[in-house]
């Protein structure tokens, strides 16, 4: 009978699996596990079984607010999604050795705090705030807009938070885009539209996939933009597990809205792993007739 002697790639890969497992795997199973019972009548936990949570999970107004949240983050996604593609397929066309630079800027936004770039946008959108000045600069007497604690500042402030993970997502598969195949698609008599939109676009599903999949995830669980920027106007589910948690006492409940946003974030990443994996075939089979 032969024993078992674990690997050199299992060991080195134990730390990493050990912290993942005490740091995410345990503590999404003790939430797991707190959805399943009932808030006490002053608050705290009663240790009684119940489904109650989940049902109230689906009750329209909380689905009203999962539709809203999940409605504010597809328009936060499409809009990184179109500006990002556009800046990395920009990045990527540019001469090789200012590349770096290009994507140096892209990602220096990073190198701030997240709270200290939302509020950098409440003295851009307030009132009085530098965007009002330059309308008074440009001669703007009337009424001074109203941008602030409206929803669409509550997507520019996702959509500027996360749209650098787009850039490097899309970046990625942009510059290993073989240019033959382009050079291939001219030849044939394809505009430069038709070539993008049927070879480059097609090979370039993966990286908007995971950029997609980067903002969407991120901004439908976001709670501290919506509560900035939206002045608590603009309920978001991330909001609302906050509410329960810290402001109602009522973990239980707390507990089964979150397993519910999880859920939605892995139906999502297996969409995004279904298009990634048939954007591989796509790729596999321009290489092979590339080759050919």
């Amino acid at each position: 009978m032969r024993s078992f002697t674990p690997s050199r790639s299992s060991l080195l890969m134990a730390p990493a699996l050990a912290w993942l497992t005490a740091l995410m795997v345990v503590p999404c199973a003790l939430v797991l596990a707190l959805a399943f019972f009932r808030r006490g009548i002053y608050g705290g936990i009663e240790y009684s079984f119940t489904l109650e949570n989940f049902g109230l999970v689906l009750d329209p107004l909380y689905a009203g607010i999962f539709l809203n949240s999940a409605r504010i983050a597809g328009t936060a996604t499409l809009i990184a999604v179109v500006i990002g593609y556009a800046a990395a397929y920009a990045i990527a066309a540019a001469p090789r050795r200012w590349q770096p630079v290009f994507l140096f800027f892209a990602v220096l936004p990073f190198w701030s705090n997240y709270l200290i770039r939302t509020y950098a946008w409440i003295v851009l959108l307030n009132r009085e705030g530098l965007i009002t000045q330059l309308l008074r600069w440009f001669g703007y007497t009337g009424e001074p807009p109203s941008m602030l604690y409206t929803e669409g500042a509550v997507i520019a402030g996702l959509v500027y938070n996360y749209l650098p993970f787009v850039i490097l997502a899309c970046y990625a598969p942009l510059s290993r885009l073989n240019p033959e195949l382009a050079e291939a698609s001219r030849d044939l008599g394809a505009s430069a539209m038709t070539t993008f939109r049927r070879v480059i676009l097609p090979l370039t599903v993966p990286g908007i996939a995971a950029g997609a999949v980067f903002v969407f995830v991120l901004s439908i669980g976001n709670f501290v933009t919506p509560a900035l920027l939206g002045g608590g106007r603009f309920q978001m589910i991330g909001n609302l597990v906050y509410d329960q948690f810290l402001t109602a006492n009522d973990w239980p409940f707390g507990a089964a809205l979150a397993m519910a946003l999880i859920a939605i974030m892995l139906l999502v990443l297996t969409a995004q792993a279904l298009a990634a994996d048939r954007a591989a075939g796509r790729i596999a089979e321009a290489k092979g007739g590339a080759d050919d």
